[in-house]
């Protein structure tokens, strides 16, 4: 017979690791079935967003920036950016000032294909979180909350 392990929590019902782990899976499920038909992964979306939200400030967002946007790993970012660009949804050229650095722009087709993805995922997102209904500014203030605790 096996040992008993022990648990710290009583049940997975009470662990908030497992419920935010089964909501994310959950809700990244839904995201792909929006997501898919507009040939787009998550975190194509995420970092799509994460340039058009920085080139309303700016017209030299580099893959540092976005990274930074993100949360998100600039080895990553680069590879994705990538496979943006072999998508022709984002252009990448020379900085003006940082030879090491790259300004990332989106195109037309990736400007019309991030609009169409922002509504269906907004769409999917009110329908998912529906449930919460007037506790939803307060459950996103606590996810603000832990993203900035724990950033580091």
């Amino acid at each position: 017979m096996a040992k008993k392990i022990e648990f710290h929590f009583k049940s997975p019902l009470d662990s908030p690791g497992y419920l935010l782990g089964q909501l994310t899976m959950l809700w990244q499920r839904k995201q792909k079935r929006v997501l898919d038909p507009l040939d787009l992964t998550s975190t194509q979306f995420v970092l799509l967003c994460a340039l058009a939200w920085l080139s309303r400030e700016s017209d030299e967002v580099t893959q540092v920036d976005i990274a930074n946007q993100g949360n998100a790993d600039r080895m990553m970012v680069s590879k994705v950016l990538r496979t943006l660009e072999e998508k022709k949804f984002i252009t990448r050229k020379e900085h003006k000032t940082d030879t090491r650095a790259k300004t990332i722009s989106l195109t037309q087709s990736g400007e019309t294909v991030l609009q169409k993805a922002i509504l269906c995922i907004e769409a999917a997102d009110l329908e998912f979180f529906s449930t919460l209904e007037k506790e939803l500014p307060n459950f996103n203030s606590s996810m603000a909350s832990l993203i900035e605790a724990n950033k580091d």
